[in-house]
């Protein structure tokens, strides 16, 4: 298929959104299965708050992370989404019952002919990220290994990265957290460190797992206990996850063997996420 017959909307505002629904009973039981309880390898990570660039990148050199969404896999079933909300602590809305602005999105959509598909975004952690470009105090930077990583503790709140991402993948914590995360424990445990007010935060491709794993001998894309939640909980394998510099990878084997499209490309941005299109329908 002609890469040009599809077409994804990518002025990614919320309003523009369909949000998809809820999931089965027994999918609330099989994801308990995934990522809590006896079987979940993640218990024991914790990921402290990043105080300097050093710390962060100790065990960041040589690889290159990266991901594939395969959009003809997706079922909109929201796993990554609910993963993610749990695993990384995001905001939900007390009324809503979901979050405001997730870090993980799922969203309905057509090809150009009309063909219905679910498009799913991350971060992207872009190789030339515009969001670390405006940062004023380096609150937000590049690790050895190409993520795009926030320092909680630098940031000033100005929201120039938010307003220069040209995804939508960055959020504004507009509130002390008080809430309780429904998404918590069916989804995942919280592995990671509440954000405080006035932040902005982001998809890190839960970097607390990469270098924890790699660290214990583990590697990210093959060992679960290395790779991110959004990927493990994927009941259709729609992602895959890996070391981009590895030819040998699953990632950078799907890169190789499949159709892949990088969203917004001639920006310049260099996404390290890339896309398996949707199949037209007859």
């Amino acid at each position: 298929m002609s890469k040009k017959k599809t077409k994804i909307k990518l002025e990614l505002s919320r309003r523009d959104f369909l949000i998809v629904g809820g999931t089965a009973a027994g999918s609330v039981v099989a994801a308990q299965l995934l990522t809590t309880g006896p079987l979940s390898p993640f218990a024991s990570f914790k990921q402290e708050q990043v105080e300097g660039i050093e710390e962060a990148t100790q065990h960041a050199s040589g690889h290159r992370w990266g991901m594939v969404i395969n959009l003809d896999k997706c079922i909109g079933c929201e796993y990554c989404l609910r993963a993610c909300s749990a695993t990384n602590d995001v905001w939900v809305d007390p009324e809503l019952k979901r979050p405001e602005k997730p870090w993980n999105i799922v969203v309905e959509d057509k090809t150009s002919i009309g063909t219905p598909f679910f498009f799913s975004r991350p971060c992207l952690h872009c190789g030339d990220a515009p969001c670390v470009e405006v940062c004023p105090v380096q609150a937000t930077y590049h690790r050895e290994d190409g993520l795009v990583v926030m320092n909680y503790g630098r940031c000033i709140g100005c929201r120039y990265c938010e307003i220069a991402c040209p995804y939508d993948a960055r959020k504004f914590n507009w509130q002390a957290r008080t809430d309780i995360n429904p998404y918590i424990p069916t989804w995942g445990i919280a592995e990671v460190d509440r954000r405080p007010r006035g932040v902005v935060e982001k998809c890190t491709f839960c970097i607390h797992r990469i270098d924890a794993g790699l660290k214990g001998g583990f590697t990210p894309g093959e060992d679960r206990e290395a790779t991110p939640a959004c990927v493990n909980v994927c009941p259709v394998g729609a992602r895959v996850f890996g070391d981009l510099n590895d030819p040998d990878s699953m990632v950078s084997q799907a890169v190789t063997t499949e159709t892949t499209i990088r969203l917004r490309e001639e920006l310049g941005t260099e996404p390290s996420v890339y896309y398996v299109i949707p199949k037209e329908g007859i």
